[in-house]
């Protein structure tokens, strides 16, 4: 079952998540090692890969303000993590989408460091505190971009079925 692997309060920039000084790397292979980097420990963990994949990170409102930089989406999909927010940025949203990276809007939240979660359909549960969240899914065609994995593979699949 997915745990809580790092708890934030509101308003985490892309600074945060992904610091300006490494702008210069771009690749999505490259960005996840500068994943919080100031966030020594964390940061380190995921470098070790001792965080498993579908791993949640857990935050108040306005996560992934800032900035536009793509990287902090990039960063963030590379290990596989799961952003549970209690509200996301617009740009930052918007990038995660077209990265086809997780990201669950949950404006009522609950959870620490160590809970379990458990997504079923429009519900968040944490199995820990034996509560549940409602989700504000997505709307269908962004839902469709992130189910292809992202943008160019959902243009991709649409190119092709427009051929048939």
């Amino acid at each position: 079952m997915p745990k809580v692997v790092l708890k934030l309060g509101d308003d985490v920039s892309t600074d945060i998540i992904y610091p300006g000084r490494f702008m210069a790397t771009v690749l999505p292979t490259e960005t996840p090692q500068f994943a919080f980097a100031d966030i020594t420990e964390f940061n380190a963990r995921l470098k070790k890969k001792e965080i498993p994949a579908g791993s949640i990170i857990v935050a108040g409102k306005n996560f992934g303000c800032g900035s536009s930089r793509e990287q902090a989406a990039s960063c963030l999909k590379g290990p596989e993590l799961v952003v549970v927010a209690k509200h996301f940025a617009r740009i930052f949203l918007q990038n995660s989408i077209n990265l086809g990276f997780n990201t669950v809007i949950c404006p009522d939240i609950e959870a620490e460091e160590g809970d379990e979660l458990e997504i079923n359909g429009n519900m968040l549960i944490n199995l820990t505190r034996e509560q549940s969240f409602e989700i504000t899914p997505l709307p269908k065609a962004r839902q469709a971009i992130i189910d292809a994995g992202g943008l160019i593979p959902y243009t991709r699949q649409l190119l092709l079925q427009a051929k048939k």
